[in-house]
């Protein structure tokens, strides 16, 4: 029986599981293992490229492939959109878009998103509604780069469950915080000033260049659950 690449995987796991090859060493090349599991080596290089993804495996250029030293553990993440999240509560969801325009981003933001200094984005804040209570500040700049013509309707359909659904992304980065809510927060979602707030703030990649960078302040007793 020919072997999958799944099964390839599990068995150069396996082995480096085992010690046969231990962390840091240079394992077989692509062409030997291809030879030893009887498969084509477009098969183990997909394996191999699985394992390398997970962080188990290093893969340099005309240096070969490596059991990582110090295996790093990856975790694919999903954007949720909020318009479901609040639904998955058992809650009515509305939104409200209070801005939205085009104007030349700061330069911590064009440069979290490797972007020019000045570059024009578009501008977007978005109050999201759960019971018809304030849930979520959605604070997001935009390229316009990733936008069809003419653009989407924002006050239609959020930016956020929009970029979910039609824009491929590839990569991204995310940090939580504890926040003091600011006047302009406070004022919006109808809290104190200064009161405790769960904000993450998220930038994302896709296939053509920089997408967004979003700030969503969560409004008090807010829990975020993941499942790896």
């Amino acid at each position: 029986m020919t072997l999958g690449w799944e099964e390839i995987r599990a068995e150069v796991l396996r082995r480096i599981r085992a010690r046969d090859w231990p962390p840091g060493a240079l394992i077989p090349g692509e062409e030997a293992l291809a030879e030893e599991f009887g498969v084509a080596r477009a098969t183990v290089n997909r394996a191999l490229t699985a394992l390398a993804e997970a962080g188990v495996l290093e893969r340099r250029k005309r240096a070969g492939t490596r059991v990582a030293a110090l295996p790093v553990r990856r975790a694919r993440l999903e954007i949720p959109v909020i318009r479901l999240d609040v639904l998955g509560r058992g809650l009515a969801y509305d939104f409200r878009l209070l801005a939205d325009r085009e104007e030349a981003a700061p330069v911590p933001v064009t440069a979290r998103l490797g972007l020019p200094e000045r570059a024009r984005l578009r501008y977007l804040e978005t109050l999201h509604l759960a019971g018809g209570r304030p849930f979520v500040l959605e604070t997001r700049w935009l390229n316009p780069a990733v936008l069809p013509d003419p653009p989407p309707d924002f006050a239609a359909v959020s930016a956020n469950e929009w970029l979910v659904t039609h824009v491929p992304l590839v990569s991204g980065d995310i940090a939580f915080t504890a926040e003091p809510a600011s006047p302009r927060e406070a004022m919006v979602m109808g809290i104190a000033p200064g009161t405790a707030l769960l904000v993450a703030e998220r930038t994302t990649q896709g296939t053509l260049g920089p997408v967004t960078l979003a700030r969503l302040a969560h409004a008090p007793g807010h829990r975020v659950t993941m499942t790896f």
